[in-house]
């Protein structure tokens, strides 16, 4: 794993600009930058594929044992939810995406960071525009990514549980560019799945006493919302999700995997694992440095590294609902940068990976995304 300069293409950005990648720059700031780039060898890339498949088995029976065991206290979630989850996770509803934030730098064993199984974004560049920006800089080189073409099969599959004609909504908060955009791609690839289609802002989407409708008072049947679980359960039609007339993507059981609870249930079930840091629920347990993330947070908000002279903090509304505590492992950062290596789950499968880099050790929301490839 290298971090290696690279000349942007002269016209990059009306390049992205026709993809749509319209969050190319945030607050002034580079967001997508091609000045530099991450390689990779082939065997690196195995290795990152083979870890982001065990990461999302073991997630999976961190799952199983909530459920089995009903810890829903640990993970904050209200008990009157808890049958609702359990069908979902029973039936089982289809999962689509999701995202791992791996510590990794080439030279020991990748570290789970957190799992992003719910909501994550960071989605159509790591799936389309690094892959433009392959094909124009690197073309002779590959890169890890089948992102695009694993949602299209994720959607079909989902295309067969639908009813006959049936309609497939997309949901988020359409005034957020990077929300809007990330789901107008995932209405794009289901719509090449060959799944009938329609956006919908969240605050059109109705309860006419039975089921939830659209602005056409249609039934919503499934829909793809790309809205927290936690923040839908506070929401005053929360109850009426119990009433299981709609099906949502993605399913209800993957608020328990996108919870920061299961970093130390996953360490209580396995540990010593060598791809999981050691997390608990009070930071006196951990030896050493540690880093401290509330369980519902997101974008990097009020999270603390503790470590004498490298503390940092960072801000946000998150906290309320409680932390968790992983130990800390520093990396030599590259150039002055760190680097996450975001790997994508696309139906239970490994499908590539993206990376965020920022010159602090804790990634944000306007940390930089830089492509990769390999050889």
């Amino acid at each position: 794993m290298r971090r290696e300069k690279s000349a942007p293409r002269p016209d990059w950005q009306q390049k992205v600009e026709q993809l749509e990648f319209t969050w190319h720059t945030i607050d002034g700031q580079p967001y997508w930058v091609e000045d530099h780039c991450y390689s990779f060898t082939s065997a690196e890339i195995d290795g990152l594929e083979e870890v982001t498949a065990e990461l999302h088995r073991i997630s999976k029976l961190a799952v199983e044992k909530v459920i089995k065991d009903k810890l829903w206290d640990r993970f904050n979630i209200p008990k009157e939810f808890a049958a609702y989850i359990e069908t979902t996770w029973r039936r089982p509803d289809p999962e689509i995406y999701g995202r791992f934030d791996l510590l990794y730098d080439g030279t020991s064993a990748p570290k789970l960071l957190e799992y992003n199984a719910d909501t994550p974004t960071a989605l159509y560049e790591a799936a389309v525009i690094q892959w433009y920006w392959l094909q124009d800089v690197k073309p002779k080189a590959d890169q890890f990514n089948s992102i695009h073409e694993r949602l299209i099969d994720a959607w079909k599959g989902v295309l067969k549980l639908l009813p006959s004609r049936g309609l497939m909504h997309f949901t988020c908060d359409v005034d957020a560019p990077e929300d809007f955009g990330t789901t107008e791609y995932m209405r794009d690839v289901a719509s090449q799945a060959g799944l009938k289609t329609q956006g919908l802002a969240l605050a059109d989407i109705g309860w006419n006493g039975q089921r939830f409708t659209d602005l056409d008072e249609q039934h919503i049947q499934a829909i793809f919302k790309l809205y927290p679980w936690e923040w839908l359960l506070k929401d005053q039609f929360a109850q009426y999700v119990m009433n299981d007339t709609t099906a949502f993507i993605e399913p209800a059981w993957k608020m328990i995997m996108s919870n920061k609870a299961l970093l130390p249930l996953l360490w209580e079930m396995f540990p010593d694992h060598p791809h999981l840091l050691p997390a608990y629920h009070t930071p006196a347990q951990i030896k050493g440095d540690y880093v401290k993330k509330p369980i519902f947070g997101r974008e990097g908000a009020n999270v603390s590294i503790v470590a004498g002279a490298a503390s940092v903090a960072t801000a946000g509304p998150y906290g309320a609902e409680g932390f968790v505590y992983q130990a800390y492992k520093p990396i030599n950062p590259f150039d002055g940068f760190y680097p996450i290596v975001g790997s994508w789950v696309i139906a239970g499968q490994p499908a590539g990976i993206g990376i965020r880099e920022d010159s602090q050790a804790i990634t944000g929301n306007t940390s930089r995304f830089v492509p990769h490839y390999f050889v």
